[in-house]
């Protein structure tokens, strides 16, 4: 296992019209979708790496499992920080810790992870982490 930094970025989001189920609020599913766009972003800005460099490599990322514990619902109009770090970092995956927050009072919508296996996009299998990468990932 790589030792990390664990330094924890974060990126502003908001609720969108279609983002609310018919309960009204956020659906469960959507939270997944704001992880992601997070990553994306902070990929580029924070680690300065993005997505774009890993397929131009011949690699890419695809989520193994996910976990999400809900303490509050977001709903129509509510702005977030979704905050991320690299937890830990195997040979293949990263699990990476998030943290969804209202930001009108900085509550915890939820908290969750997911563990990322990096892929070899020619063969859709299992690569080990490259050398380059970890460098990256460890600030």
């Amino acid at each position: 296992m790589t030792q990390l930094n664990k330094s924890k970025f974060e990126s502003a989001l908001k609720v969108r019209p279609d983002d609310i189920d018919m309960n009204q609020h956020v659906h469960s599913s959507k939270y997944i979708d704001y992880v992601l766009a997070a990553r994306y972003d902070q990929m580029e800005r924070c680690y300065k790496m993005p997505i774009t460099e890993f397929t131009k490599h011949g690699l890419g990322w695809v989520v193994r499992n996910t976990f999400i514990e809900f303490k509050r619902p977001l709903i129509l109009g509510d702005e977030m920080l979704v905050r991320t770090y690299i937890d830990e970092m195997q040979k293949d995956s990263v699990k990476v810790n998030f943290e969804i927050i209202k930001a009108t009072n900085g509550k915890i919508a939820c908290t969750g992870y997911f563990n990322y296996t990096m892929i070899d996009l020619k063969t859709a299998r299992a690569a080990i982490i490259p050398e380059w990468i970890i460098a990256r990932y460890s600030i």
